[in-house]
């Protein structure tokens, strides 16, 4: 029985858009398959982990035989076919006992299926959350400012994920590894009751990857459980961690009176030079400040040196400082501005990284290490 004709990209895009949270080693192995359901002219692709669920209802060109459809298959192994078939294939699907056969051209490919109904799903919960609306730019570049300083199986599971915060008109997202600590905030058009939760790291991943830079909005439901993002043809459901997050701020430092003015590019390339030469066990810089001049010092078990000097806006005490590398290019990296602003209290203190101009809607605090 013929189920779906349509061309290769109508059915490989929405595919693309689901398989990042497939897991290809899980417990449960139905896991491994994308559930299919067809309805009438509708169609939706269905991927979960139990953690996180993604559902898209693309509208390509189908022809379907307006019966209800619901099988799972194995989401690699179709993904791999539509993949490999040339561009703008004609294809057609046809459902059989506990097999789906693929045609395309003089291609045939059969593959088993599971039933639809021994496809486990994550269900939105009945809970009341806060509801708010943000264009798919906004929120896709605040996920980016911070996503580099999430922790990665952190014992403190609290740290392995963002935390997203609503206390009436602002939105704040930030997050930690317990070394440096990433914030942003947006300013929202309307108020709303406060609610904080966490998302884990891999719904941050796919959010970034899913959401595009334009201004259609994104229907974000938070929960105390669960959120839910709705956006395009996309619905992403996701639990949330079950912690305390850390009061962030107490992190950040708000009495610096050190400043110095540079450029994100200039310091990022003379980074990436000198840390050729640096210890990759350690994994540490110096950075060596006197008026108007910022000279950045690597070192190796080998007695080999490297030493980059720029020019800054710094009219302050002398100091020396060192930081994890890796901390200082993540930010340069994930932040697209001309300018950056550096505070320093002291030889001691963690390092705040600002924006000009829009100081409150980023602040990057990287502690410091001894070299």
């Amino acid at each position: 029985m013929t189920i779906i004709k349509t061309s290769r990209e109508s059915l490989l895009d929405p595919l693309q858009s689901v398989i990042g949270i497939v897991e290809r080693k899980h417990t449960m192995p139905v896991l491994a398959n994308v559930l299919i359901q067809s309805r009438g002219e509708s169609l939706s692709l269905t991927a979960t982990d139990m953690e996180v669920q993604i559902r898209t209802n693309p509208e390509p060109s189908l022809e379907q035989d307006g019966e209800t459809i619901c099988f799972a298959v194995s989401a690699k192994k179709l993904h791999d076919i539509l993949r490999n078939l040339p561009e703008a294939s004609a294809l057609s699907l046809d459902l059989g006992e506990n097999r789906l056969t693929i045609k395309s051209g003089k291609s045939r490919f059969n593959l088993q299926t599971v039933k639809g109904e021994d496809f486990p799903t994550v269900k939105t919960t009945d809970s009341e959350g806060v509801t708010l609306n943000i264009p798919q730019k906004t929120l896709k570049t605040l996920l980016e400012r911070v996503q580099f300083s999430m922790a990665q199986q952190d014992v403190r599971y609290y740290l392995n994920g963002a935390l997203l915060q609503v206390v009436g008109n602002q939105l704040t997202v930030v997050a930690t590894d317990g070394h440096r600590l990433s914030y942003t905030m947006e300013l929202l058009p309307d108020y709303h009751e406060k609610i904080e939760t966490i998302i884990p790291r891999k719904t941050i991943f796919e959010l970034i990857k899913l959401l595009a830079p334009v201004d259609e909005m994104v229907k974000m439901t938070l929960r105390s459980n669960q959120v839910e993002f709705l956006f395009g043809n996309i619905e992403l459901l996701s639990k949330v961690i079950d912690g305390k997050f850390p009061d962030y701020n107490r992190v950040i430092p708000s009495n610096y009176n050190k400043h110095l003015t540079l450029q994100r590019l200039e310091l990022l390339q003379a980074l990436q030079r000198a840390t050729i030469l640096s210890n990759e066990k350690i994994k540490g810089v110096r950075l060596l400040l006197a008026k108007n001049c910022l000279a950045i010092v690597c070192t190796n078990g080998e007695q080999e040196e490297a030493k980059e000097e720029i020019d800054v806006i710094y009219d302050q005490e002398p100091m020396d400082i060192g930081f994890n590398f890796t901390y200082l290019l993540d930010v340069m990296n994930h932040i697209n501005v001309d300018r950056l602003i550096c505070s320093l209290g002291d030889a001691n203190s963690s390092l705040l990284i600002t924006v000009p101009e829009a100081e409150e809607r980023f602040k990057y605090v990287v502690m410091p290490m001894r070299i």
